[in-house]
């Protein structure tokens, strides 16, 4: 059974022991954000306590563990590959933010993500400019993204950017129609 299960490529998770499968490979590799980093992007989106932030592609937790015991925001971390999922909720109750911040195992492309009153984003370009349509749709007017080393393509440029140690945050707004490619929007922005 347990060489099944591991074939598969599921992780137990858990004080309860629950098993949860791989549900696709991962769009991207994960790569640590350094905690200054996380700080810088946090600070550029001007998160606060009544922010709900979402992290998509979480890996360990620690922006969304970060906006809740620095900002006292809540945090919702999309992450798609057990292991770090496990490490994520493990890394949230060593914290003291479990009742804060969440952790769910899903893919960002298929998440609802409208609750949400900032996105974080360290992915690839491609993987951006493929999730921008869905993040113009389904974001209210005034959730704010930052984004770490790279843009949304040359049709929808950032509102600010900053280089933090040699790597390059960048943000937007929605509702910013200024700097937002034409197209189709929701009902809402």
């Amino acid at each position: 059974m347990l060489r099944a299960l591991l074939a598969a490529g599921c992780v137990t998770l858990g004080v309860n022991a629950q098993v949860i499968p791989r549900l696709k490979q991962p769009d991207v590799r994960y790569v640590p954000t350094p905690p200054s980093v996380v700080e810088a992007m946090l600070a550029l989106a001007r998160v606060t306590s009544a922010d709900i932030v979402y992290d998509l592609g979480s890996g360990d937790g620690r922006i969304p563990i970060a906006a809740a015991t620095l900002h006292g925001a809540r945090g919702v971390g999309i992450e798609i590959d057990p292991f770090y999922l496990r490490e994520a909720r493990d890394n949230a109750h060593k914290a003291n933010v479990a009742g804060r911040v969440r952790f769910l195992n899903q893919d960002f492309f298929e998440t609802d993500i409208r609750e949400a009153t900032v996105v974080t984003l360290f992915l690839l370009p491609q993987v951006n400019e493929r999730l921008a349509p869905k993040l113009r749709r389904e974001l209210r007017p005034g959730t704010r993204i930052v984004s770490l080393q790279y843009g949304m393509g040359e049709e929808w440029p950032a509102e600010e950017s900053e280089d933090v140690g040699g790597l390059v945050i960048y943000l937007w707004t929605i509702g910013n129609r200024e700097r937002e490619p034409s197209g189709e929007r929701s009902p809402l922005g």
